[in-house]
């Protein structure tokens, strides 16, 4: 099911992977070990980047998977490749999460094709650098928290009637949340709000036997920086800066999400991981 999107950004986002060089590493570095069996995941934003790795991943561990993802077609038929390649069924489902009625559309589609919702991972967002806050427009500024965080309350909002003990939320924050970014104003800001979104949601949930987590990554080379109005000096020394020296790849952030979204994490809710490199954080 595909719903036609008429959307203007500001620079080239969401931005295809297939234009993307040198490719992001998606590919599951383990043979599964049926932790997801039997399970029905949703996740956003998985046309490509850390949804495209996640998406695979929770394939190869036996789930079923729905691509949720703007407009990037492309992507999306190949990230649907991948996780019937890995042995899943999936579902691609085109439309802004952000907007009223989107979600909630994408919920029924996912349910009349595989019956349950057992995993949501809210990881859609975007992203656009301005070095000057006088430079963030009421569009831009809008538009980020739309994307960033309207759509995880309109996708938990839908998914609610269909969840059962034992579900799992993951949601995307990032390590801009924690140590700030000086050019990243407003999506630093949508971060905070998925992490303070997603403590509150676990408190809740969690008498309903609903666990709610979040992934807090570093730079991670995905089509989000490039295409985001990166300057090509930022993009030479992307994720340097990290104490491993490099940027991450979305194989080295996925085993993060499908620890949470399975019964490994059972004891785990409110939390945040932070595969980052090597930066400290707190919380």
């Amino acid at each position: 099911m595909t719903d036609t999107v008429d959307m203007i950004h500001e620079d080239s986002l969401p931005g295809h992977e297939s234009e993307l060089e040198p490719k992001p590493h998606w590919t599951p570095r383990y043979p599964g070990s049926g932790r997801l069996q039997g399970k029905v995941a949703i996740v956003t934003g998985a046309d490509s980047g850390i949804g495209r790795a996640t998406a695979a991943l929770f394939a190869r561990e036996g789930a079923d998977v729905a691509i949720l993802y703007l407009c990037e077609h492309d992507d999306a038929a190949k990230t649907a490749e991948i996780v019937r390649d890995e042995g899943g069924e999936a579902l691609t489902f085109a439309g802004d999460l952000g907007e009223e009625g989107v979600a909630e559309k994408a919920v029924k589609a996912v349910i009349k094709k595989f019956g349950r919702i057992d995993i949501l991972v809210n990881n859609a967002g975007e992203q656009h650098p301005d070095p000057e806050i006088t430079g963030i427009t009421e569009k831009q500024l809008r538009r980020t928290f739309q994307t960033n965080i309207f759509a995880m309350f309109h996708m938990v909002q839908a998914v609610r009637p269909h969840l059962e003990r034992g579900a799992a939320i993951v949601n995307c924050t990032s390590v801009t949340m924690y140590k700030g970014s000086s050019e990243l104003l407003d999506y630093s800001a949508t971060k905070g709000a998925i992490t303070a979104f997603t403590r509150s949601l676990s408190e809740n949930l969690v008498g309903e036997g609903i666990r709610v987590n979040a992934v807090a990554p570093g730079p991670i080379w995905t089509p989000l920086n490039p295409m985001g109005g990166a300057t090509e000096e930022k993009l030479e020394h992307f994720g340097e800066a990290t104490p491993m020296g490099r940027p991450g790849q979305p194989n080295e952030i996925a085993p993060s999400f499908l620890f949470l979204a399975c019964d490994d994490a059972s004891y785990m809710s409110g939390q945040v991981l932070h595969p980052n490199g090597g930066i400290v954080v707190n919380g």
